[in-house]
């Protein structure tokens, strides 16, 4: 099923600020939390879908990619396919007003990430480490094709000692203060009745238990800093400032939560030939003036091998050729982009007295001097093609 658009699940326009967003999600996150709409499914999905909505349309740089490529820009990446998890863990604070900064509603949402009440029992929070940011230099050929790349990252890991754990001897004691649920509860009194609103146990953050005796590697939190050699797939015609994100591969988090995102920015190697403009390449091609009045066969290089070019007597200096198919491909899988050759005829500078002498005859010569037809049009008419 297509994806609807961001800006109309959210009922706010392409301009709509900050501040307009987060209203326009709050109230959606109130109508349709699953608290309010026990067993609805229906209503599950429209939670899910506002806050995919919120996560892209917030982010600047989300926000700008979702603009031009609309739902296509996320697709296998970041931006869509959020689970309860991730919303309460993004966006819980955003409805704490209502949901008591826990994420729950009236009960407490079950099952997720430790927001559930005490008789469901212990569960451990879901601590999420951080993401990681990376620079990742391509060459054009590198872009044109795809490439894989290999690059060594500090991070953090699950400490090897205790396995992630932060426990020298998995000796553990239930945290005092919530009795062992990871959550601590209050019921206050609003105008809509009473209501009971929960939030993670502050001394515990979450997990309902203590350590009693820490590993001393990692003195309790699980993880360490190192070193990993991880392997990128680099998708072929992927722009210069694109992100790419590879799920699970950023910072460890401690004792055994869920792991961040590595988050790949691509930085493009200028050419020394072309010049790159979203899938369409462009080169400059020079031609002697012979050449050009005469017609001849040249050279041009490509990204995957030379090819051969005629250019018709005549030919102006200016005139672009257009190599179909000769581009790059586009990141979506939308056809390949053109290589655009800009023929210019090379005037040299400095002359010996025999040139000069022969193009003084060659310039008496009437077939030599200008004399543009009807059919030619002139500088203005090529101007508004420019603009046009």
């Amino acid at each position: 099923m297509a994806k609807r658009d961001y800006y109309e699940v959210l009922g706010v326009d392409k301009n709509a600020t900050p501040e307009e967003l987060k209203k326009a999600y709050r109230k959606l996150a109130l109508q349709y939390h699953p608290d309010r709409n026990p067993g609805d499914k229906e209503a599950e999905e429209k939670f899910k879908e506002a806050a995919e909505a919120y996560d892209v349309l917030s982010n600047p740089e989300k926000k700008a990619r979702y603009d031009q490529f609309g739902p296509a820009a996320f697709d296998g990446s970041a931006g869509g396919g959020m689970n309860m998890n991730d919303i309460f863990s993004q966006f819980g604070d955003l409805f704490s007003d209502f949901f008591g900064g826990g994420g729950g509603f009236g009960g407490g949402f079950r099952g997720f990430g430790g927001f559930g009440g005490a008789q469901q029992g212990h569960r451990r929070a879901a601590t999420r480490g951080s993401n990681l940011r990376i620079k990742v230099k391509l060459t054009l050929e590198e872009i044109e094709k795809g490439c894989e790349k290999k690059i060594k990252v500090a991070k953090y890991v699950p400490c090897k000692t205790c396995n992630g754990t932060g426990s020298r001897n998995n000796n553990y004691e239930t945290c005092p203060h919530c009795h062992g649920t990871g959550v601590v509860t209050e019921v206050r009194r609003t105008i809509l009745g009473q209501m009971q609103t929960q939030s993670v146990c502050p001394n515990c953050g979450g997990e309902g238990r203590i350590i009693k005796d820490k590993c001393h590697d990692c003195n309790g939190e699980g993880i360490v800093r190192s070193e990993e050699v991880i392997t990128i797939n680099i998708p072929a015609g992927v722009y210069d400032g694109m992100q790419l994100s590879m799920s699970g591969k950023g910072n460890a988090a401690p004792r055994g939560g869920v792991p961040g995102d590595l988050i790949i920015l691509v930085e493009e190697i200028p050419h020394d030939l072309f010049e790159r403009q979203e899938t369409n390449l462009y080169y400059n091609a020079f031609i002697t003036f012979a050449q050009a009045a005469m017609g001849a066969s040249i050279e041009i290089p490509t990204l995957s091998g030379r090819v051969k070019v005629k250019i018709d007597a005549g030919t102006p200096s200016g005139k672009v050729l257009r190599l179909k198919g000769k581009g790059l491909p586009d990141v979506n899988g939308y056809g390949r982009g053109d290589l655009l050759v800009s023929v210019n005829v090379w005037i040299p500078k400095n002359l010996s007295r025999e040139e000069k002498e022969t193009l003084t005859r060659l310039d008496k010569s009437p077939n030599f001097q200008p004399s543009p037809s009807k059919s030619e049009r002139g500088f203005f008419d090529k101007m508004k093609d420019l603009f046009n």
